[in-house]
């Protein structure tokens, strides 16, 4: 009697050819809010979860099949690769070896892609930084390929699009990394003379000698809603100034409020955004006049007002 009311069988095997095996990758839990999210609609729905819209990191690649026209991509400077210049080793860090571990995990030699696409047919140029790959750091090859982006836009009469989530300089490259703020500047530059503009599409987070260099000097700036954006953070802010800052500092809101950047924008309205920012550079004609009685300005027009 005991034998049969049990609720569980007093023998079992532990291969049972019987039982269902249920996936592991059927619920997402969300970052944000920890709620759980079918995957598939949490993949449908741009990786933004539909209970509380906290938008979690895309890959590179994911950027590119999300924004650009259907078979509109062209990749350049692929193969270009990293090196350990400098040797560096620490007791806990050994450069050349995370290269090869974060080249097998990412299929990818750097931060950074690079390359040509349309969105809503307008062609531009397109860099986007992979955060997965040493937090989208900016070294040597990163520098150069967002350098050479801007040149080929330049070359090519076309805007550039810059999507950014990075810590920043990579320090394992030391000055040689530093060096890459200057050289990505001057770049621009160069592209602001060929009268081609520079969009940038700033990511949760995105810091340091990114922030200070390329992603921040654009003609138009967009965030992510949320997105973390600075120079320093925040505790090593407070620590200097011994201050306390306010609870949204460094937030796209916080920047917005503060005329640090142009828009927020959502990720499920970001491509008609950016269809429209493109609109003001290559549709004079018919946005001529453009801001005539919008308050907001560009904002106003930005988002169809």
């Amino acid at each position: 009697m005991k034998d049969f009311l049990r609720r569980t069988p007093r023998y079992f095997t532990a291969n049972r050819k019987t039982e269902q095996q249920i996936p592991e990758d059927l619920w997402h839990k969300c970052s944000g809010c920890g709620d759980l999210i079918p995957s598939k609609q949490f993949q449908d729905n741009a990786k933004v979860c539909p209970r509380c819209t906290h938008h979690e990191r895309l890959s590179a690649d994911e950027w590119v099949s999300y924004l650009l026209d259907l078979d509109s991509w062209q990749e350049h400077d692929a193969d270009l690769a990293p090196v350990d210049a400098l040797g560096f080793v620490s007791p806990k860090d050994n450069y050349a070896k995370k290269l090869e571990t974060l080249r097998e995990q990412t299929h990818r030699p750097d931060a950074a892609i690079c390359g040509v696409g349309a969105i809503g047919e307008v062609p531009l140029a397109l860099c986007v930084s992979d955060f997965a790959f040493m937090g989208g750091s900016m070294g040597a090859v990163v520098g150069e390929k967002v350098a050479r982006s801007a040149e080929r836009a330049a070359e090519l009469g076309m805007p550039l699009l810059t999507i950014n989530a990075s810590g920043g300089a990579r320090m394992h490259e030391g000055m040689l990394s530093l060096m890459q703020m200057a050289k990505v500047s001057v770049a621009l530059a160069r592209l602001g003379e060929a009268r081609q503009p520079h969009i940038s599409l700033l990511l949760d987070n995105c810091y340091g000698g990114v922030t200070a260099s390329y992603a921040s000097s654009a003609d138009i700036i967009i965030a992510e809603p949320r997105a973390h954006v600075g120079f320093a953070g925040p505790r090593v802010i407070e620590q200097t100034i011994r201050q306390k800052l306010p609870a949204d500092f460094q937030t796209a809101e916080f920047l917005l409020e503060h005329g640090m950047i142009d828009v927020v924008a959502s990720r499920a309205e970001l491509k008609s955004v950016l269809a429209r920012v493109l609109g003001l550079y290559t549709d004079k004609p018919r946005t001529e006049g453009r801001f005539a009685g919008h308050a907001n300005g560009v904002q106003s027009y930005i988002r169809g007002v």
